[in-house]
């Protein structure tokens, strides 16, 4: 569902504008103002498997450029616009950014419509159909070669194949995701449980939950979210957990009416009405579990591995506290993530362009995003586990030099990097379809006396709706 902070929820938000903050600080890195192809010379190849042209003389715009607010974020992009000139004197990036999120569900449907989206511009991977409804991402299939992007035999194809579709390719990723069960590690000890092997099945969830709610002063031992989307975002990957399916392979009808939908709901049932291991407090959404935690107030919850340094640069925490296994059950886990796309109907010097920025800023080992002893010395957070979309000799140097300047316990997420579990992505409509199942979240959650299979069969009926309007 995310990934922007909020990668997985939505917010609400305006048309796409350049921040002027932004725009004064991008000044001193020589960006223009002109965003079309007037004034742009090629001068390279036509075939599109070419790589740019050093020589050609173009300008893109490009989403989601740090604000003034994110200093340190935005001193790394001026210094990967000054990198990337030194190949490439001839392009000009011109930066844009608002003041919250990279995109903003609202904002980002009335972009699309009023196709006003920059030359390359920011989605989930969810995104996609959307994007291709209304026509708005290139074809980069022909651009995109192992000269353009070297690395490229080492992104895991689970990853691209997110951003496929009739087995054209349409963006490039920033980060991935899969999710896990985050701990607290003081509590874990506390509780005489051992943050080394966090459990590993949804009965040793609710056994260990039981144990750390034991431990009183208002401490609940496992929370979920039930409202805002985020409700029916966790629902589905527990039901992914045990090898259930939240829609069926035709993509046309609900599949989580069956005995794995209802053994999930029964477990949460039973934790939070019969164990009490829940806590009181209900209703909760993305943010409110990661307070939770961090203040010592909740032993574990599912999570993708960057809570933990959403908690330590915003929330105060330690990383020293925290601690994550693989998503219990294990047959698959949730997974989802952020890239680029390029609008349809620019130049091919464009895309050409935009692919070469791509590629030197969020997919070469070592540089731009994956410069790991820059992120170290800049004070921003090293060691988190994803986004890790590198296979082969890519993931063992990224790997090394993760480890080598991390700033928090790396070994404390061993249990995760050790123990993968397969990424299924997210359903199709799938923040149409958590919206239905936030209300069988909230019901189990709130009502004791809940109707499971009412709740169960009404949420079918109603996603079976939504998936009927595609």
């Amino acid at each position: 569902m995310r990934t922007a902070r909020l990668r997985r929820t939505r917010r609400t938000g305006a048309v796409v504008v350049v921040s002027a903050l932004a725009l004064s600080a991008l000044a001193a890195c020589g960006t223009s103002s002109s965003s079309d192809d007037s004034g742009n010379s090629g001068s390279g190849s036509s075939d599109p498997a070419a790589p740019l042209d050093p020589k050609t003389k173009v300008t893109i715009t490009i989403d989601c450029m740090p604000p003034a607010a994110k200093a340190a974020e935005l001193k790394e992009w001026k210094e990967d616009v000054a990198a990337f000139n030194k190949t490439y004197p001839n392009v000009t990036i011109e930066g844009r950014s608002t003041p919250g999120q990279c995109l903003e569900p609202p904002r980002f449907t009335a972009m699309l419509k009023a196709k006003s989206q920059p030359d390359v511009f920011y989605t989930y991977f969810t995104d996609l159909p959307q994007v291709l409804d209304n026509d708005g991402a290139e074809d980069i299939t022909a651009y995109v070669t192992d000269k353009t992007v070297p690395a490229l035999k080492d992104i895991d194809p689970n990853v691209l194949g997110s951003l496929k579709q009739d087995g054209k390719l349409y963006g490039l990723p920033t980060s991935n995701y899969t999710m896990g069960l985050l701990i607290n590690r003081k509590l874990f000890r506390q509780a005489g449980l051992d943050p080394d092997n966090p459990p590993r099945t949804w009965e040793d969830v609710r056994a260990a939950a039981k144990k750390i709610a034991g431990l009183g002063k208002g401490i609940a031992g496992y929370g979920d979210y039930s409202a805002a989307n985020t409700g029916g975002w966790h629902f589905t990957a527990a039901v992914y957990s045990l090898g259930g399916d939240v829609v069926d392979s035709s993509g046309k009808k609900a599949a989580f009416n069956d005995a794995i939908g209802k053994q999930v709901a029964q477990n949460l049932h039973a934790m939070r009405w019969e164990d009490d291991s829940m806590g009181k407090t209900q209703l909760l959404k993305w943010g409110d579990l990661q307070k939770q935690i961090a203040t010592d107030k909740l032993g574990m919850f599912l999570a993708a591995p960057d809570d933990i340094a959403y908690m330590v640069q915003q929330l105060g925490a330690t990383y020293e506290n925290f601690g994550m296994g693989p998503i219990p059950g294990g047959k698959n886990t949730l997974a989802g993530g952020n890239n680029y796309m390029i609008k349809k109907g620019i130049s091919g010097d464009k895309i050409k362009a935009a692919i070469a920025w791509l590629n030197y800023k969020n997919l070469t080992v070592g540089k731009g995003q994956f410069d790991w002893a820059r992120t170290k010395a800049d004070k921003l957070p090293v060691g988190v586990p994803q986004p890790n979309f590198w296979l082969g000799e890519s993931k063992k140097q990224d790997d090394a030099a993760r480890t080598a300047n991390a700033t928090m316990p790396v070994a404390n997420f061993k249990t995760f990097m050790d123990n993968p579990v397969a990424g299924k992505a997210e359903p199709p409509k799938a923040q149409e379809i958590y919206k239905v199942l936030d209300n069988v979240m909230s019901g189990i959650l709130t009502d004791k006396d809940a109707d499971i299979d009412k709740l169960l069969s009404t949420a079918e009926s109603q996603v079976n709706q939504v998936l009927a309007n595609q």
